[in-house]
């Protein structure tokens, strides 16, 4: 819908009068709707997008253009894009009947061009576009994305936006090492569990993280700390020193939530995991 006013003006014998100023809207027939097809996102995921035109005039739109900004927000002195169209993934209908791909310029942003809408009726175009390292990560973001139709026939482009939130997760990740590598008999040696966390939200009492398992050879007279901590036996940690089965206490190891920056020139985001370690000394 645009708003326009004009104002006549009358002159005679040298001077000149002001008419009053009129007012009106334009009302455009055509509707421009976009869908996301998911409800959340995560690093790499693919997400889709769902455009409909809905024409409710006698005549049919043609040549009309569709771009969509994916995402793009300014970082520095560029543009980082949370989107990237997913190549030969868009689909066009008319009226509910499969139509062949329209052109397509991938960008960003990405443009769509020779779309038509016939009178009364509707177009639907379908498309897919992956998560890239500029999406933010951070517990409460969004990637936003506008798409915008032009093209004869419309005195402004329509424009309709999407927003898909960020998944709210922990992401964990165990790395075990030992030391040393090779041991006498009766020596001692120590294995070393790295827990680390890609994800938002700390993986705490609730997560119940436990570790688990069967040392082989059996440890005796073992020891267990976590983040240089001491834990003790059956508050913290269970062991069987006759299987050689160990398990830590549910709930008793907490794996922060990951932190993130962004590059000021590239606009990607940079992961430093939460982490935990867990120790476990004792003698083969």
């Amino acid at each position: 819908m645009a708003s326009f006013s004009n104002q006549a003006t009358l002159t005679y014998n040298g001077q000149t009068v002001s008419s009053n100023l009129v007012t009106g809207q334009v009302i455009s027939p055509l509707t421009l709707t976009k869908t996301a097809g998911e409800d959340a996102y995560a690093p790499g995921d693919t997400l889709s997008y769902v455009i409909s035109l809905v024409n409710d005039g006698s005549v049919t739109y043609e040549g009309l253009t569709l771009t969509d900004d994916l995402g793009g927000y300014e970082v520095g002195s560029g543009t980082a894009y949370p989107l990237a169209y997913v190549p030969d993934s868009v689909r066009y209908f008319i009226n509910g009947v499969p139509q062949p791909a329209p052109a397509v310029t991938p960008g960003p942003p990405l443009t769509v061009t020779g779309l038509s809408v016939p009178a009364g009726g509707n177009a639907m175009l379908v498309y897919e576009t992956e998560v890239t390292a500029a999406a933010p990560l951070m517990a409460g973001s969004a990637i936003t994305n506008t798409a915008a139709v032009s093209g004869a026939g419309l005195t402004n482009a329509l424009e309709a936006e999407a927003s898909i939130a960020v998944e709210s997760a922990a992401e964990l990740s165990i790395l075990k090492s030992l030391s040393p590598a090779t041991v006498p008999e009766n020596g001692q040696l120590t294995y070393t569990f790295l827990l680390q966390n890609r994800g938002n939200q700390e993986a705490g009492q609730a997560a119940g993280v436990t570790v688990s398992d069967l040392f082989d050879p059996v440890l005796k007279n073992i020891s267990v700390s976590l983040n240089g901590q001491p834990l003790a036996l059956s508050t913290g940690y269970s062991y069987n020193q006759t299987s050689g089965q160990f398990d830590s206490v549910p709930g008793v190891i907490t794996v922060p939530a990951a932190a993130y920056a962004q590059s000021a020139s590239t606009g990607d985001w940079i992961v430093s995991p939460g982490e935990a370690v867990l120790t476990v000394t004792g003698t083969v």
